[in-house]
């Protein structure tokens, strides 16, 4: 794999201010070659060759740079260098082929963000995930000459850690212990950062987050798996309700017996336990029924 390597490079504006003075020198030899007729082959051969390197040659190796901006240089397709000190610069033209925007390669962070993806989770349910990748490049020669357009293989490589990631993990109903998609968020982010980077690193490219970004069941057995965590809502909730009713009848139990308000029999107290229950535990509310004769036929 191609490492990369820092070269240097000649001040723009120092190369500009000598590319000025050899232009009105040359214009200074040109009129005096022009006044002079007397002019052998080879000073001839001379002007046309200053002229060529001075009016097409030099301008060519002018380039510059902006923040978090990196440019390749390959001389005859050799890796030469990368450049990344902002600023006017002055190299080689040869050590800039065309197309010259080709070899600029951008170090600012970005963001891609990976479509919803339709796979299924550990248990086979099909499901909908998305995620958000923010990354940038770290070795400008890894990603020129490495892997074949780096973003379009960021792109299909994030494609890919996502669907293996939500093949690894149940969505919300996995054994106990077991982190889902759904409830281990920071974990599965962190899992998912670690194999795109060791996926992008071939690449030259840092992962600095990733993080999902949409989670959900497929369509067709979206209205099922509601179905199933309503009933689930259902039953911790009963549950809870008859727990504190059993415990508000026990309490009352408890109370008519140290204050001695009620002495009743193993049959009244059952009559009476199931009465509260009933009460306590229904949905709609109870209508009292008002018991005017006595307590025992």
């Amino acid at each position: 794999m191609t490492k990369e390597t820092s070269t240097g490079t000649l001040g723009g504006w120092f190369v500009l201010v000598l590319h000025v003075l050899g232009l009105a020198w040359f214009a200074w030899v040109l009129h005096d070659a022009v006044t002079d007729l007397s002019l052998g082959i080879w000073q001839i051969v001379f002007l046309v060759v200053l002229g060529l390197l001075l009016f097409l040659f030099v301008p060519l190796g002018y380039f510059t740079l902006e923040p978090n901006e990196s440019r390749v240089l390959v001389l005859l397709g050799s890796y030469r260098g990368t450049v990344r000190k902002t600023g006017f610069h002055w190299v080689n033209p040869f050590k800039l082929p065309f197309p010259r925007d080709k070899f600029v390669v951008s170090l600012r962070i970005r963001n891609f963000e990976v479509d919803k993806l339709k796979v299924n989770d550990k248990g086979g349910n099909p499901i909908e995930i998305g995620a958000v990748v923010v990354w940038r490049v770290e070795d400008t020669a890894h990603a020129m000459f490495d892997v074949d357009r780096y973003q379009h293989y960021v792109k299909i490589q994030s494609d890919s850690a996502l669907r293996h990631l939500a093949n690894c993990y149940p969505y919300d109903h996995g054994e106990k212990g077991e982190t889902t998609l759904r409830s281990g968020v920071e974990e599965v982010s962190r899992v998912l950062q670690e194999e795109l980077q060791d996926r992008l690193s071939r690449a030259g490219v840092r992962v600095e987050e990733a993080r999902l970004t949409h989670l959900a069941y497929a369509p067709e057995i979206a209205g099922a798996m509601l179905r199933r965590q309503q009933a689930e809502a259902i039953i911790a909730a009963r549950r809870k309700i008859v727990h504190g009713a059993v415990s508000m009848v026990e309490m009352a139990l408890d109370g008519l017996e140290k204050k001695k308000v009620l002495v009743l029999d193993e049959e009244r107290k059952a009559a009476m336990v199931s009465n509260l229950l009933v009460v306590l535990c229904g949905e709609t509310e109870a209508k009292p029924v008002i018991n005017t004769g006595t307590l025992y036929p």
